[in-house]
């Protein structure tokens, strides 16, 4: 069996689908930017080789042996030179020029719901772009486009969790809280990626999903509070001010200020009409991950 080539194997959601490829006896390599992370990668019993998605010349070599591309990396915040034009856009570009000269038969990406070449919002008009280069490639593609993944030291929740923890006597929520999203186990999601890797029929498809639940991001909050056992009262902070709490919130830049205002909602019947199962409620995934 050819190798499986993962770009962000070591993150959230990438740890998860690593584990159950190896339960599945796939053969794995992760892209990893550090020796101390190869050395860890090495300790869970797959391969990994050292480089960076902007450095088109580490990842000579890195696809060799391999027909299926997994491209998971991706930033909610831009730091230095980790813009989202240099990761979501020139770094996929450097992997989609490495897999054409491989060969690879198959390359998956993880956009985001809500992806659009005409946001405003810098993080989904690039993973928009990134989109596009993908489907121009020439390359049989599949593209997933979740709402929020939430699980084990997500960063969303995990955002939420440490608001709550803090010692502010109130649970701060920004603006009213009233847009939704659709929050998806990350269990679920590694399913939904099992129905698509060996599956002809999901070549050159995007697959927009969600949970079944469409939960304000207020409704997010207090199903938090509730697994952790607080009883905090929420307060709601004006937007005007939100900049001025945000590391209390957990929140640093306005972008993701302003997604929070946002909807992030599709279909909820998404994922049993394109994976033929029904996902996880956010209340019974939260039971599995949320530390009382």
């Amino acid at each position: 069996m050819d190798k499986i080539f993962i770009a962000g194997g070591t993150g959230f959601i990438g740890r998860h689908l690593v584990s159950a490829l190896r339960e599945d006896k796939y053969d794995v390599r992760c892209l990893v930017r550090t020796p101390e992370k190869a050395e860890l990668c090495k300790a869970q019993g797959f391969e990994s080789v050292i480089g960076e998605l902007t450095d088109r010349e580490s990842l000579k070599g890195a696809l060799d042996g391999c027909s299926m591309v997994i491209h998971l990396i991706g930033i909610i915040e831009e730091k230095g030179t980790q813009t989202f034009k240099a990761v979501h856009v020139e770094g996929t570009r450097n992997l989609l020029d490495v897999a054409k000269k491989q060969g690879i038969k198959h390359f998956f990406y993880q956009s985001a719901l809500g992806a659009d070449l005409d946001s405003w919002a810098g993080y989904l008009r690039t993973k928009a772009q990134a989109e596009e280069l993908i489907k121009g490639s020439g390359i049989p593609f599949t593209i997933f486009r979740p709402s929020i993944v939430v699980g084990e030291n997500d960063g969303f929740t995990k955002k939420i969790k440490d608001m709550i923890a803090s010692l502010s006597p109130l649970i701060a929520v920004p603006g009213k809280g009233k847009a939704r999203f659709q929050p998806i186990y990350v269990k679920d999601w590694v399913r939904c990626f099992f129905k698509i890797i060996d599956n002809p029929d999901a070549i050159g498809k995007t697959y927009s999903f969600g949970g079944t639940e469409q939960l304000t991001y207020k409704e997010i909050v207090q199903a938090v509070a509730s697994a952790m056992g607080s009883q905090k009262p929420i307060v709601h902070i004006p937007s005007l001010f939100v900049k001025l709490t945000a590391p209390v919130l957990g929140i640093v830049t306005v972008e993701q200020i302003r997604l929070l205002d946002v909807d992030n909602i599709c279909d909820p019947e998404s994922v049993k009409k394109n994976f033929g199962f029904e996902p996880m409620t956010f209340k019974d995934a939260l039971r599995l991950f949320i530390s009382l």
